[in-house]
């Protein structure tokens, strides 16, 4: 079994949609969240999602899918708190993928997922033309580390503290860097790939 656990970032507050909730956006009839959680199963690695305590609706969406669900009480602290609560328990490395990037795919993770498998000391980060982006893979060292984050920079502070150890990863096309937080940036996004579905 891989001795790194996939979790996908869901405790964020969809505030730039209009009151919409971005993680239940469907494409070709799927929820992004559900869609997502697919994608990383599809890799074999564990599975976890961490999720805020007042979006039900994001629980449902994961309905019947062998993933981790894992509470953050205080999500509304920022993106740290979510790392926190995601990694709590974790004994191996994490890959830490954001709910809302819908061209990251089971072959983009399985790409890094093998990448650590050659270098297991890096921090590997997905890239698009040389441009940092997501998934990033932190080694088992450092998830400590990610225990102990504040405020909403994230691992910002993290990996710059361990540039020589950052690896980057190319993906195709622009997935490592399409993120989607308006309606304004799905109306675009499924203009430009033809991608169907409510927003």
């Amino acid at each position: 079994m891989p001795d790194t656990t996939i979790l996908i970032l869901a405790a964020g507050a969809s505030r730039r949609m209009g009151g919409a909730d971005k993680l239940l956006a469907q494409i070709d009839g799927v929820p992004l969240l559900r869609r997502q959680a697919l994608a990383a199963l599809a890799t074999s690695a564990p599975v976890r999602v961490a999720l805020p305590l007042d979006r039900p609706a994001r629980v449902a969406a994961l309905e019947g899918l062998a993933v981790e669900q894992v509470s953050v009480p205080d999500a509304a602290l920022g993106l740290s708190a979510s790392l926190r609560a995601g990694v709590a328990g974790l004994a191996g490395s994490v890959m830490i993928l954001p709910a809302d990037m819908p061209e990251i795919d089971t072959k983009m993770m399985a790409q890094i997922l093998a990448k650590h498998s050659e270098m297991p000391g890096m921090i590997l980060r997905g890239s698009a033309a040389e441009t940092p982006g997501h998934p990033v893979l932190f080694p088992a060292d450092l998830v400590s580390a990610l225990r102990g984050l504040r405020g909403d920079t994230g691992a910002r502070d993290l990996l710059r503290s361990h540039q020589a150890r950052l690896r980057l990863v190319p993906l195709p096309g622009s997935a490592a860097l399409t993120d989607l937080d308006t309606p304004e940036d799905w109306a675009e996004w499924r203009a430009r790939t033809g991608m169907r579905g409510e927003t």
